[in-house]
């Protein structure tokens, strides 16, 4: 159920939603991308988002898997006392600069932001500078592989003092969120979901199943955030989606998705040509409310 204001979630409506091009805006390169993702291209330094850490508790962290020590950040209110806890899980990149700031603004709200690297065992992808490289090592990832891991994440933070593992979320951008569905169906840990232009076709092998093949069987309802000119996430694929969820678990049926009309794939992201300001923000609020709705609060 779609509202107004440029955002509508009726199938019905595709016929609505033309191809738009990518408006392109001058950019900053070299040192001002220090920390960001270098094959995603040159920093969009007037709408990149930097949140200062004054006045949190940060932390990295190495998350013990069982197949090397995964890196982690986690941000926090200074105090001691236990927050709900949002896990950010990162696009094809890797966690870098954009996955770290997500999670201290999630900390000025109240929250206990984590991220965590799930490619660290194919290298650095975020400091990788040619995307065909970075694309073909983050396609070896095997959803069971991510899966494991983010398991062992939630195993290793629920005893952190400032974690309450009774309220925790996912939530991720573009191959993270394809993961907080396949997670929703995997884990029965999470209260709630939100995915940002979440991949939904098979990426064979290390990906054979989609989101689709799970949507009956979630285990917590997930919000899905996606643009209606996403050239790889094509609305008739949403609405098949959509369609799939109705006739599911209870999680499943209380899925939602909230579409933007003529937005491009990663508009939330604010260090890349794609950001779309008035789209990211009303995502991150719905993306708040849908936490706070479902006990992640």
């Amino acid at each position: 159920m779609l509202e107004h204001t440029g955002r509508f979630d009726d199938p019905q409506l595709e016929s609505l939603l033309p191809p738009t091009a990518i408006n392109r805006r001058g950019f900053l390169a070299g040192g001002a991308g220090a920390g960001f993702a270098l094959a995603a291209g040159p920093l969009a330094a007037q709408s990149v988002i930097r949140t200062p850490a004054d006045g949190l508790y940060t932390a990295d962290m190495k998350v013990p898997t069982g197949q090397g020590d995964m890196p982690a950040y986690l941000a926090c209110p200074v105090n001691g006392a236990r927050h709900a806890t949002v896990l950010v899980v990162p696009e094809i990149f890797g966690m870098h600069e954009y996955q770290k700031d997500i999670c201290r603004r999630l900390a000025l709200r109240g929250y206990t932001g984590v991220t965590l690297d799930p490619y660290f065992r194919l290298g650095e992808l975020a400091r990788m500078t040619e995307i065909r490289e970075v694309v073909g090592l983050a396609n070896r990832l095997e959803d069971a592989r991510m899966l494991a891991d983010l398991d062992a994440l939630v195993a290793f933070i629920s005893a952190h003092p400032r974690v309450n593992a009774a309220r925790m979320g996912i939530t991720g951008m573009c191959r993270g969120g394809r993961t907080v569905w396949m997670y929703a169906a995997h884990s029965k840990q999470m209260k709630a979901g939100v995915s940002w232009y979440g991949g939904l076709n098979p990426m064979p092998p290390a990906m054979p199943r989609t989101p689709i093949d799970v949507a009956g069987a979630l285990n917590m309802p997930v919000l899905g955030l996606y643009g209606g000119a996403d050239a790889g996430i094509p609305v008739a694929l949403v609405a098949r989606m959509q369609e799939a969820l109705k006739a599911g678990s209870k999680g499943s049926q209380a899925s939602r998705f909230v579409l933007y009309r003529d937005m491009p794939h990663a508009f939330h992201a604010d260090y890349r040509p794609s950001y779309r300001k008035e789209a990211a923000e009303d995502g991150w609020q719905q993306m708040l409310a849908w936490f706070k709705e479902h006990g992640v609060a």
